[in-house]
């Protein structure tokens, strides 16, 4: 494997403008897929801001808004890592509220959060309707390998070290959960982009993915 190293100022200017590069007509669904430590949301509120400026309408989601009710997370306890990785989230509502309206055919009306985790209370959120040639930046972990539809994906990878080191002690339960996703879906390799992420100020580009 090869990587290229760049600035993160560098990785939001390269990735928005392949995304810019994309026709206009119809929607472009952008995932953002990282660990918490990697802050996928922080490179995805990057890209909108980069995007915004060149005329493009922007929708921010995260999957985070979109897990199971704590009933369900749950249900095998607090700290289950398969569950984590296999369960928590809530795949049929993030197709069925955003990644399926902004398809070929679809009509766009998005609902931009499902479920509040923090209060375990739907979050009675407004449906939000992208325009014509807008993009959606969907942040999250564990995202990649279920198929979700979308036109980009970037993958911010952490080594098992890395990882462990910067994911917060009381987290570390999870820490199998994101050693099978790596073994089962090679998200760095999966990813259009994929970017190692070990220090979060000199990140480098797989060059298998270029951008």
């Amino acid at each position: 494997m090869r990587f290229r190293p760049v600035s993160p100022d560098v990785l939001a200017g390269e990735l928005t403008a392949r995304i810019d590069a994309r026709e206009r007509a119809g929607w472009t669904r952008v995932i953002i897929d990282g660990a918490p430590p990697t802050e996928p949301g922080v490179l995805a509120d990057a890209l909108g801001e980069r995007l915004r400026v060149l005329g493009r309408p922007v929708l921010r989601v995260s999957a985070a808004d979109f897990l199971r009710p704590a009933s369900l997370r749950f249900e095998r306890g607090r700290h289950d890592a398969d569950a984590r990785y296999e369960t928590w989230l809530d795949e049929g509502a993030l197709r069925r509220e955003v990644l399926g309206p902004l398809g070929p055919g679809g009509s766009g009306r998005v609902l931009p959060a499902l479920w509040n985790a923090a209060t375990d209370r739907a979050t009675r959120a407004d449906y939000a309707v992208l325009g014509d040639g807008g993009v959606l930046l969907l942040d999250g972990e564990l995202l990649l390998g279920r198929g979700l539809p979308h036109e980009l994906s970037v993958h911010l990878w952490l080594s098992a070290p890395a990882l462990a080191r910067r994911l917060p002690g009381g987290e570390h339960w999870a820490l199998p959960a994101f050693a099978r996703y790596d073994a089962e879906v090679r998200p760095l390799h999966t990813a259009d982009a994929g970017v190692r992420a070990d220090d979060p100020r000199h990140l480098a580009l797989l060059d298998d993915a270029p951008v």
